[in-house]
């Protein structure tokens, strides 16, 4: 017999996880009437692989092709430096490093996942954008042709956005190696394998699935953050090159959100609706292949 308490748990839980699939569905709804009728009167071609952003004058412009374009790009550069680089800082901490050491390192990498967004864009335009301009400078010296963006251009939204998504990956990727029976680990050594054998051979294939949720919660950081970004990627819709003063997906809502108006402001709301679809469509991939994942191991 179900006691009262049992009972009253219950409900509990099912009562927060109906608000978690309402405030989800509400969302949804809510993007999905906002953004759609904005693609209809601008049209989908026009809008979607349109290059040109003009929303004032007598002929306005609404082509976000190169915006999403510079979301994609960067999220995915961001994510080939920022894994392998968390992944194996994982490994270091948990395989290789002496408890002193990882003692000290654990806590400054939890520590620089509190760190607010708006410092790393705020260091960024003070120290990596100065330095991106010398390199510029550099490489372009004998161009006419090169509009010169001061440093704050396309790599360095990259590299900002690779160090902001190393927190998540590091502490979820030291969880799941942690949680790696160390029977494995002993059985692998037992038979002969080396420790760097053993790390990549058993413990860090038994650890995909945690390790895939991280790069899944980093993806999510990456392609949603906004204001550091807009701090040093330059602000302009251009082609997606690294020397290129660019604009996501994010920081165009950002930027012109507050004073938009009219069929301006509706195509805003499809911007919006079009990082939404982007956001589920890759957690939906990732997530499919670590359950993929779990099943073959």
């Amino acid at each position: 017999m179900i006691s009262h308490k049992e009972r009253l748990a219950k409900g509990i839980v099912t009562g927060c996880a109906s608000v978690a699939i309402f405030a989800i569905c509400s969302i949804t709804i809510y993007m999905i009437l906002k953004g759609v009728p904005a693609l209809f009167k601008v049209g989908p071609l026009e809008l979607l692989f349109g290059t040109v952003w003009r929303p004032t004058g007598s002929n306005p412009s609404y082509g976000i092709l190169y915006i999403i374009l510079s979301s994609l790009l960067a999220t995915l550069c961001s994510v080939g430096i920022g894994v392998p680089i968390g992944v194996m800082s994982a490994v270091f901490l948990t395989e290789i490093a002496n408890k002193k050491l990882a003692s000290i390192v654990s806590p400054a990498v939890e520590l620089l996942a509190a760190i607010p967004s708006v410092i790393y864009g705020l260091l960024g335009m003070m120290i990596l954008n100065p330095v991106l301009f010398k390199l510029e400078k550099w490489i372009f010296s004998g161009s006419s042709t090169h509009q010169f963006t001061g440093g704050a251009n396309m790599l360095a939204a990259i590299i900002v956005l690779a160090i902001m998504i190393l927190p998540t990956v590091i502490n979820m990727s030291v969880s799941a190696i942690r949680a790696v029976p160390s029977s494995l680990k002993q059985a692998s050594l037992a038979l002969g394998a080396t420790k760097m054998q053993t790390i990549f051979k058993a413990i860090l294939p038994a650890a995909k699935s945690g390790i895939v949720a991280g790069i899944v919660l980093g993806i999510g950081r990456a392609i949603g953050e906004a204001m550091a970004i807009n701090m040093v990627s330059g602000g302009s819709v251009n082609i997606p090159l690294p020397f290129n003063s660019v604009r996501f997906l994010t920081t165009q809502l950002v930027s012109e959100m507050s004073y938009s108006q009219g069929l301006h402001r509706e195509v805003l709301f499809t911007v919006g609706l079009v990082l939404y679809i982007f956001i589920m469509i890759i957690n939906f991939v990732l997530l499919k292949v670590k359950k993929k994942g779990e099943l073959h191991a």
